[in-house]
């Protein structure tokens, strides 16, 4: 058995078969235990050298509310000379990686219609429950997620399918949406004609031709948003997969290109880590704002804000919150935070932003898709078959995990414990993926949405 000490203030260090975390020292009840160079919680037991280290020995020492001082850090990275992707350019400048025709309902009611369309008219359905009998913001949620979606340069054209009495009815949607050319986006009123497949089927042919006057050509990468995101994690997932997407990331941004993080839930005990690489004082309240807010929300409905990690998780080795947050974030790399984003917002700045959101993988997955994040780099320590609306890149921490789940998992980035650098490689998959190629959940055919409800529903 091996050891891996990932920060050389760290007084425990992971085991290199199961990514559980071993003792480097004795640690004292309520001493802190060191991990990333940083506290993930303090020992509620005496440890000995050598001890395993989780649940039973260690708890989180995370507070309510911090009080956070804007301390900025020097995070600029240097330019990079930019690649280009073969992308399929719009009218307005901005670029897709892929070039499908989306049938995009307005009500879950019509959801049987929106699959039956996709099957006979080959397209792809995004269906989802919502759209009617919503109050106030979720209504609002529902209508801005939606209308991101529709506007995702990734669909050549898109179909938007209403029933006709829902709140959600195309007039109002059409409010929130704005303005469309209505040579690539469509609408339908299910109860307006009498056959409503064949009139869906004659709109999804005029969208295919219009979506067919695109060719890919080379593009500045500088265009290309990518969102950042992790599923089920395990003790490697901060030492592999995270810093591998990290690296991505930084890279990425030296070239004039954007990357998305999101899951605020999993922000909490690393937070000062972001807030300290914002750019600016207003991007440090906004990042103080996002963090305190979300903590609020978990308060609001009773409950407790540092809950432990999920049960696969702590089976994979991770114990607290702020071991998980530790791991989570460095999918952002050292870039500067650039903005803040609400749920429901359009990506406004090149560089790295914060998106408010939960962690729920299928959420989240939707949240970073609806702001126009391009593709979705997504790792994963436990395995997972989820796919978005975009094209998601599945990175699995651990080698096992790869050749275990080799129809879910696109890239083993567990190879990094062996010693390899796969830093080149992996960029180079995702620029693959940019230009076509295939993930695995696309293959699959998987693609879901889910979006955040917080209200009353009638």
């Amino acid at each position: 058995m091996s050891l891996i000490k990932i920060h050389p203030a760290d007084n425990v260090a992971v085991n290199s078969e199961t990514g559980h975390k071993l003792a480097l020292c004795d640690i004292r009840a309520g001493e802190s235990v060191i991990k990333y160079g940083f506290p993930i919680g303090k020992a509620s037991a005496d440890i000995k050298s050598g001890e395993q280290v989780h649940t039973h020995n260690l708890r989180t020492a995370l507070n309510l509310r911090e009080d956070y001082v804007y301390n900025p850090v020097s995070c600029e990275l240097s330019p990079a000379e930019p690649l280009t992707v073969n992308a399929y350019l719009r009218e307005d400048g901005d670029i897709g990686i892929r070039n499908d025709i989306w049938i995009i309902p307005t009500v879950g009611c019509v959801n049987g219609i929106a699959k039956r369309l996709a099957e006979l008219g080959g397209a792809i359905a995004l269906t989802h429950p919502y759209g009617c009998s919503q109050l106030g913001g979720d209504h609002l949620t529902t209508q801005k997620i939606l209308a991101g979606l529709v506007r995702h340069p990734n669909a050549g054209g898109v179909l938007v399918l209403g029933l006709g009495c829902e709140n959600n009815n195309l007039a109002e949607f059409k409010k929130v949406l704005g303005e469309v050319d209505p040579a690539r986006v469509k609408f339908l009123n299910s109860q307006d004609c009498g056959d409503e497949i064949s009139e869906g089927i004659k709109l999804i042919a005029e969208l295919k031709e219009y979506a067919g006057s695109f060719k890919r050509q080379p593009v500045p990468i500088s265009k290309l948003r990518v969102g950042l995101k992790c599923g089920g994690s395990d003790g490697f997932s901060g030492i592999t997969a995270n810093p591998l997407i990290g690296r991505f990331s930084d890279r990425l941004i030296s070239m004039g290109g954007s990357t998305v993080l999101t899951e605020v839930p999993e922000m909490f005990g690393a937070e000062t880590i972001l807030m300290n690489r914002c750019v600016s004082r207003e991007v440090f309240d906004k990042t103080v704002s996002l963090i305190n807010n979300f903590k609020d929300y978990f308060t609001a409905h009773g409950q407790e804000i540092y809950e432990n990690p999920s049960p696969g998780n702590r089976a994979g080795g991770i114990t607290t919150l702020e071991e998980k947050s530790l791991g989570c974030v460095q999918k952002g790399g050292s870039a500067p935070v650039t903005d803040v984003l609400d749920y429901g917002d359009r990506l406004k700045r090149s560089g790295l932003s914060l998106l408010n959101g939960p962690g729920n993988d299928i959420v989240a997955i939707t949240n970073l898709a609806a702001c126009g994040c391009h593709l979705i780099l997504f790792s994963t320590g436990r395995g997972t078959p989820l796919g978005s609306p975009v094209p998601t890149v599945k990175i699995s921490s651990n080698s096992a995990l790869y050749l275990k789940k080799s129809g879910w998992i696109d890239f083993d980035a567990g190879r990094i414990i062996g010693g390899e650098s796969l830093d080149r490689e992996f960029f180079d998959f995702v620029v693959s993926v940019a230009n076509g190629a295939e993930t695995k959940s696309e293959k699959n055919g998987f693609r879901e949405i889910a979006i955040f409800k917080d209200g009353v529903t009638l």
